[in-house]
């Protein structure tokens, strides 16, 4: 009994944690768009971007940096910083961008 139980538990923890993922996963693609729009006017967002400001970074080197990781990227993006415009993101939308620039790895 206590093994049946034992079983049913770790199915409920694998499901769950399963679903949990797939429902934080970040769209890349989305967060290429918002950044286009968004984020341009400071940052080299893409290759085919001819100029951005010179005293901030490129979303490559950003994405270059050893201690980069996605998830800390968004939270800095949710948090209001006196260099950077504070645009309303939603955390999909500051996790969609952070994806984007981890793409750039």
């Amino acid at each position: 009994m206590r093994e049946h139980l034992r079983r049913s538990c770790l199915m409920v923890v694998v499901a769950s944690s399963l679903g949990a993922s797939s429902a934080l996963a970040a769209d890349a693609g989305h967060g290429a768009d918002l950044a286009k729009r968004w984020c341009a006017s400071c940052h080299l967002v893409g290759n085919g971007q001819a100029q951005a400001s010179a005293d901030v970074p490129s979303f490559a080197s950003v994405a270059r940096r050893p201690d980069f990781s996605p998830e800390r990227l968004a939270f800095f993006l949710l948090d209001p910083h006196p260099k950077m415009p504070n645009f309303p993101l939603s955390r999909t939308e500051a996790g969609d961008i952070a994806a984007y620039i981890g793409s750039l790895r």
